[in-house]
């Protein structure tokens, strides 16, 4: 999924302890002219269906970075430049994406920001741009590596922060409190600061394609129905013949872990 969307996820894990998550790259063919949006909007659409079909309880969460946020942008229905291509997610599938989280995306510059503009997904999406990335953020301070470098792990961090409050909601687990701290760049509107002063980070990383480029299919979500089992016990080595067991007090069901499928 790239180093954002693998920083992401593993900040998310450590913040939503307990859940079980998988992840899904989406395929398509990622590419400078960004021809292949819509190609990448029917994998997530297409994912998302079989997801629902499969494992109806599971939350998903939707995430791009890049050339990936675009594609996000194109599921949630949001236009980029007031140009509409490729397909939205159905609207009946809509309650099934537990959250939703950008970063570096074109869209900011080009007709607003997913939180700001999609119906769909504006109250559970988080989108963040370093505001030296040239890609979604006009203005003096640009530099290239604003985008390639500027987002792990401050907004990664901060994003899966937002998408773990979003999961566990209702639940009764709060998220860890190891957050990013006070006051770096721009955010969604009423969620926590970050940290002063966060510039590039260590070089060595390399300019990065926009886009997660292809990737290969196949790490959907799991198969449901292999929650927790309950111990038991082998057979008894003994000659001696056991008395007969008392009759168990009827107890509830072990529920199933709670089962994620990050999209990215």
């Amino acid at each position: 999924m790239g180093r954002v969307g693998d920083a992401f996820v593993d900040s998310l894990r450590q913040q939503a302890g307990g859940m079980n998550i998988s992840t899904y790259g989406v395929n398509y063919a990622a590419s400078k002219l960004q021809l292949h949006g819509g190609d990448g909007a029917n994998d997530v659409i297409n994912h998302v269906k079989s997801t629902v079909s499969n494992c109806p309880n599971t939350k998903i969460v939707l995430g791009g970075y890049s050339q990936g946020a675009s594609v996000i942008d194109i599921v949630a229905g949001v236009p980029i430049g007031g140009i509409n291509w490729g397909s939205q997610l159905p609207p009946e599938l809509a309650s099934h994406v537990a959250a939703v989280a950008t970063f570096g995306d074109i869209a900011d510059r080009a007709g607003g920001s997913l939180p700001a503009q999609s119906a769909m997904f504006g109250s559970k999406a988080i989108d963040l741009c370093n505001p030296n990335d040239p890609i979604c953020h006009a203005g003096p301070g640009n530099e290239w590596s604003g985008h390639t470098e500027g987002y792990v792990p401050v907004y990664t961090t901060q994003a899966a922060a937002f998408v773990a409050s979003r999961l566990l909601a209702g639940s009764g687990q709060q998220v860890p409190g190891y957050g990013p701290p006070q006051g770096y760049g721009p955010q969604t509107p009423g969620y926590g600061p970050q940290s002063p002063g966060y510039g590039p980070q260590s070089p060595g990383y390399g300019p990065q394609s926009p886009g997660y480029g292809p990737q290969t299919p196949g790490y959907g979500p799991q198969s449901p129905g292999y929650g927790p089992q309950a111990p038991g016990s082998g057979p008894s080595i003994h000659d001696t013949v056991p008395s007969a067991p008392p009759t168990p007090a009827p107890t509830a069901p072990t529920p199933e872990p709670d089962l994620v499928s990050a999209v990215h």
